[in-house]
């Protein structure tokens, strides 16, 4: 059985696609006649795009994005406003007029982490059992002092 060609890897919104999402960044944020000129959104959208698939920083964007700073305000408004969110429902409603997605065929994928800004609500580590200290904590430490610390059989500092 022949393999299919897969798709190439999106680094840039192409012209049919393009068509489809501008009209909801026309919505959000009309074309003014007074004022500066407004920034290139396909461009901007293209520099999230590279952003997201590489994890490079904001600011190491390359400049033929233009301003990783105008790049940086644009996602936070969009991702204030649902912009992504209404661009993803509308590509996957266009795929699925087109009958290009095959719904019985569906694989998720998971990660876990340290929840690094859960604060107060992570819970007691469960691998600890409620012991005071940690693994780096020398052998023999109480009440902030170290009792000692042995250097070899029988020594003792």
């Amino acid at each position: 059985m022949a393999r299919k060609k897969r798709m190439a890897t999106l680094w840039e919104v192409p012209d049919g696609m393009w068509e489809k999402i501008e009209p909801l960044l026309e919505k959000d944020q009309p074309c003014q006649e007074t004022g500066r000129p407004r920034v290139d959104r396909r461009r901007v959208l293209n520099a999230i795009i590279f952003r997201l698939r590489t994890g490079c920083q904001w600011n190491h964007l390359p400049s033929m994005f233009g301003s990783d700073s105008t790049v940086h305000r644009y996602f936070q408004r969009w991702v204030q406003k649902d912009i992504f969110r209404r661009i993803w429902a509308m590509l996957v409603e266009s795929c699925d007029e087109l009958q290009a997605v095959q719904w019985e065929w569906q694989a998720a994928d998971g990660a876990l982490g340290k929840a690094r800004f859960g604060g107060d609500a992570v819970g007691p580590n469960p691998t600890d059992r409620g012991k005071k200290g940690g693994q780096t904590q020398p052998a023999g430490r109480r009440r902030g002092r170290t009792l000692g610390l042995g250097r070899g059989r029988g020594e003792c500092s």
